[in-house]
């Protein structure tokens, strides 16, 4: 295939090798729900994976997602109090450092629960809980499980859309400085394709945090030291190429870290969610000295610096059986989690701390003085909010679940507006580019809620594949 030279940074071909309405890039939630919406809107859908699998790092989630209502009524059910799109929207201004463009973040939360919803549609089952994760001020993470991905998936590919894994972008086809993106270059089975985009492109790819390079450019403090939870296509190139494109980017800064990941991978697992999951339920967080080190409801930013500042490598979870049953782990599950060494139990505080090496008085002193802020109803150690639904450690079996910091999200990339266009460097809109997800950057500032990712992957993914399918 032919190409006349470079517009932009970004290759037009001689000719087209096959056209479709709607090219979307990438097949984690949020490519996924752009290609359903798009084909609801009568769009021909092409979704491009570069890797041998679908999902990229949507099929890693734990399947939490935030939101303040939904028709499920969860918060009602087990009568967690209110919430509201204000407090939703509050929170993710404040976690994010009041960094975030506010116009996007409303678009987010406002647009949750019909995306909720529409997963539940959809075939999504939400279990019957409902934590409240570091940085919420109420009970809001739905949970659906590791499986979530696999349910979006199978309503794109439903209703027609085509997917086509091993297949890498090589560039962005744009029509000159100012006109609109025309289609892409695809490498795949080591020839070069030319794809046409009728309608418009979506970039649903995902951010960089398994590119060392890319990310400590940006911050290189997050260096070989850091693991990541990441798969290992979170590459960023397709920032690089939108920029070639003519795009902007923003809040490329700001890079995350998960502080309750495996300490020897880095990776996540179902015990790891539930380290981050639980402290709305009475969990607590221990140094090797067996004492707390920060708020638990403090945000991922937070949490992670105070246990790279406590020195020694791991922390630890404490919990007990109760709040395993708050968070529906399954007795089968955690039975499996002590028989791999991931969960060290024991009958009593003491001989847990002894089990993890750590002073026991230390570890029966801190238990007990949390106990006694859950009774009093404040924390005067850390300030954490105290509400009715944390457990006192009181009773066993008593566990203790190994956490550290591990790179996790980047807050930062594509710039768009609420209608998930992508914007240049001037602000204006480059026709025919869309983009939806961790891909996209100043929703969430410098720092992200837990459970807002795949919320914004859905509402933004929605809105790019519907707008993608109505652009002429």
């Amino acid at each position: 295939m032919r190409q006349r030279g470079q517009l932009s940074g970004a290759r037009m071909p001689e000719h087209w090798d096959e056209a479709v309405d709607v090219v979307v890039i990438g097949s984690g939630f949020a490519g996924l729900a752009a290609a359903a919406a798009a084909r609801v809107s009568g769009a021909q859908v092409l979704i491009l994976e570069k890797m041998p699998y679908f999902g990229g790092n949507s099929i890693l989630a734990g399947g939490g997602y935030s939101c303040w209502d939904s028709k499920l009524k969860l918060r009602e059910k087990l009568e967690l109090g209110g919430d509201s799109w204000e407090k939703h929207m509050e929170d993710t201004l404040r976690g994010g450092g009041y960094y975030n463009n506010p116009a996007l973040v409303e678009v987010l939360v406002r647009g949750a629960p019909d995306g909720l919803d529409w997963l539940a549609d959809n075939g999504a089952v939400f279990k019957e809980t409902l934590p409240r994760l570091g940085g919420h001020s109420a009970h809001r993470s739905y949970q659906a499980g590791c499986n979530l991905a696999e349910v979006v998936k199978k309503h794109a590919l439903s209703l027609g859309a085509e997917l086509r894994l091993n297949t890498a972008i090589t560039a962005l086809c744009r029509n000159g400085t100012a006109g609109p993106v025309a289609g892409v270059l695809v490498s795949a089975g080591g020839a070069e394709r030319a794809i046409a985009a009728r309608r418009g492109v979506v970039i649903a790819s995902g951010g960089f945090g398994s590119d060392l390079k890319l990310r400590t450019a940006y911050q290189p403090a997050l260096g070989g030291a850091y693991n990541t939870t990441n798969h290992k296509g979170a590459t960023g190139e397709m920032i690089k190429l939108a920029l070639a494109a003519g795009a902007d980017t923003i809040h490329m800064e700001f890079i995350q870290l998960y502080p309750c990941a495996e300490p020897v991978s880095g990776r996540l697992d179902a015990f790891a969610f539930d380290c981050y999951s639980g402290p709305g339920y009475g969990l607590i967080y221990v140094n090797g000295s067996g004492r707390r080190f920060v708020s638990e409801l403090a945000g991922r930013d937070i949490v992670s610096n105070a246990q790279v500042s406590a020195g020694k490598r791991p922390t630890y979870a404490i919990l007990n059986g109760a709040i395993f049953d708050k968070l529906a782990r399954s007795a089968e599950a955690v039975k499996k989690g002590v028989s791999s060494g991931r969960l060290i139990t024991a009958g009593t505080i003491p001989q847990l701390a002894r089990d993890l090496g750590i002073p026991p008085e230390n570890l029966a002193d801190t238990v007990g003085r949390h106990n006694a802020a859950i009774e009093a109803g404040v924390d005067q150690d850390f300030g954490k909010p105290v509400t009715a639904q944390m457990l006192p450690l009181a009773e066993g079996p008593f566990y203790a679940i190994s956490q550290w910091p591990s790179v996790h999200y980047t807050m930062g990339g594509l710039r768009i507006n609420t209608e998930a266009q992508v914007l240049d460097i001037r602000g204006n809109t480059i026709p025919g580019l869309y983009a939806a997800g961790e891909v996209c950057g100043g929703i969430h500032g410098s720092n992200r809620l837990g459970g807002n990712a795949i919320a914004e992957c859905i509402v933004f993914g929605r809105i790019a594949g519907k707008n993608a399918a109505g652009h002429n």
